[in-house]
């Protein structure tokens, strides 16, 4: 998978892209990633890439110019990368959307900044917008280092196994169940007698229960989006009133 990134400051996201799994997975080439200075590509001799919007709206608008000749240069000689604009308007991104976008061989995210970038570039060049969520940011590079790290641990070659992954909130549409670690007792609390069975299959239907629980307590609106059966449902159900 290749990845570009258009952005105010490659600094700010270069150090995250060079560390930890991200870092590791980029070193080992499973990946490639490069940012893209927009400020390279404008005429203007004081290196601006934005004015002010035509409206009595207050802020800074980035124009068209800058984007659009970053993105030729970039891109010249090569089949169109899918584009992403990083937008508090976007859908919000989820999992599922994550496991899709980690099937493509080239992805070009724009990070905006200030007000956000001008209405013409995202009707000629933006395949999809997407958020993190439902608030705003001073620009897109804190979403797109999320949308990076979250499609790349998805690669073959960046964790261990594959279960790393398969095994966490959202990956499966239900929370990760409880987790534990060394000392078996901290605190007087000890470690479910379950997990030091040594019984693979009583720990993965625990751990399936688990995440049941975890949902139906935590975020119980994921639930119907789930396949359950009616096991699944009497567990449920002894925490909170399901009705799918």
């Amino acid at each position: 998978m290749n990845i570009d990134i258009a952005t105010l400051f490659p600094e700010m996201l270069e150090n995250y892209l060079s560390q930890s799994i991200v870092g590791r997975a980029r070193a080992k080439e499973i990946f490639t990633v490069n940012c893209h200075d927009i400020r390279a590509y404008t005429k203007d001799k004081h290196r601006r890439v934005d004015d002010t919007p035509y409206s009595e709206q207050k802020g800074m608008l980035m124009q068209c110019d800058p984007i659009f000749n970053c993105f030729q240069a970039v891109t010249e000689g090569r089949p169109k990368p899918h584009v992403i604009y990083m937008s508090p308007q976007g859908r919000t991104l989820t999992q599922q959307r994550c496991r899709e976008l980690a099937q493509m061989e080239d992805i070009f995210i724009l990070c905006g900044h200030y007000e956000g970038v001008d209405e013409r570039i995202i009707e000629t060049l933006v395949d999809e917008e997407i958020s993190i969520g439902d608030y705003v940011l001073t620009g897109g590079e804190l979403p797109a280092l999320v949308l990076v790290d979250a499609v790349v641990r998805m690669l073959d070659g960046t964790l261990s196994q594959p279960d790393c992954y398969e095994d966490e909130s959202h990956y499966s549409g239900l929370l990760e169940y409880p987790q534990y670690t060394r000392p078996e007792v901290w605190h007087d609390m000890r470690v479910p007698e379950i997990l030091l069975s040594g019984h693979h299959a009583n720990i993965k239907k625990w751990r399936h229960e688990q995440a049941l629980l975890t949902t139906a307590k935590k975020r119980p609106d994921l639930l119907r989006n789930v396949e359950l059966t009616a096991e699944d449902l009497a567990i449920i159900h002894k925490v909170v009133d399901f009705d799918k």
